[in-house]
């Protein structure tokens, strides 16, 4: 077991941290409110969470000291949970922070559980595909982006958010290098965008393309093409792969993908092959020696 895990008793949770909470209190919060106000399903496992992660707010205090937990608007119910919860049992201070939550021009939350997380760790999220996010933002989004993730004046972000038609893409581009130049560095940055280009204005295949390289023993005597969508990343199963190729969504080496059973072997991959998903999202396949 990984070192700090611990095992609870449910009986004994419930008992000694359970009698804390009261459910019309927790009833009463805001994201369980709307929920209900909208009579959308509402879990006893979700419902629980608030609970859970009071309790990991009081370990936090109690083992280490932490006096801050910080996250965005919608957790502001579970970390005042946590507040009078360790006030309750170690009768501590401790303190929540919570900032806006950042959104898309139509609302979706920026974060892991919509789909949407923006890692920054280079091995979670190549410089490459982290650079196409932000160039694959939306028009409305343009601007407001610069403002919040560039250093740039706020009169330029205002000047490229206005942009319009073609020439907003230029925007995105802009963008899309501040934002990986700040994190990964202006080389990272210009060669994601010098791939970018080799891939969409070429059709050919750049040096930073995300890449899936297989052994002769993974490849053994073949590997079905559904199965090389699903490892390069660009469907999350083998179902999603299937109704991408069944929808005309998927390519190998720009040419239109349709046979879902194409084996995939070692002649096959004498040289590399390219995926892609759609227009935007694309990936190498290679044979390792």
């Amino acid at each position: 077991m990984p070192n700090g895990w611990m095992i609870l008793n449910y009986l004994e949770f419930l008992r000694d941290i359970g009698r804390h909470f009261s459910v019309n209190r927790m009833l009463a919060f805001e994201s369980v409110k709307s929920r209900l106000d909208r009579e959308q399903s509402l879990s006893f496992l979700e419902f629980n969470y608030m609970i859970l992660q009071a309790y990991d707010f009081l370990e936090l205090n109690r083992r280490y000291g932490c006096i801050l937990q910080m996250g965005g608007s919608d957790q502001w119910g579970n970390i005042i949970n946590g507040i009078d919860l360790t006030r309750r049992v170690l009768d501590n201070s401790i303190y929540g922070l919570t900032s806006p939550l950042l959104t898309t021009s139509d609302g979706k939350k920026m974060g892991k559980s919509q789909d949407g997380a923006v890692w920054l760790n280079a091995e979670m999220r190549s410089p490459y595909e982290f650079w196409q996010f932000w160039r694959n933002t939306t028009d409305a989004d343009v601007g407001r982006f610069l403002k919040l993730y560039t250093e740039l004046p706020v009169a330029e972000c205002d000047r490229l958010g206005a942009l319009e038609g073609s020439e907003i893409n230029a925007a995105k581009v802009i963008l899309a290098n501040e934002v990986t130049g700040l994190l990964h560095g202006a080389e990272a940055a210009a060669a994601a965008e010098a791939t970018a280009r080799e891939v969409f204005e070429k059709g050919g295949v750049g040096d930073d393309l995300p890449t899936l390289s297989l052994s002769a023993a993974e490849l053994g005597d073949g590997i079905s093409i559904v199965q090389l969508i699903v490892k390069s990343g660009l469907a999350k199963s083998g179902k999603d792969a299937k109704r991408l190729i069944s929808e005309n969504g998927a390519k190998l080496d720009d040419a239109p993908l349709a046979d879902a059973g194409l084996i995939i072997d070692a002649a096959a991959l004498s040289s590399p092959i390219k995926l892609s998903a759609g227009k935007k999202r694309h990936a190498l396949v290679q044979l390792t020696d």
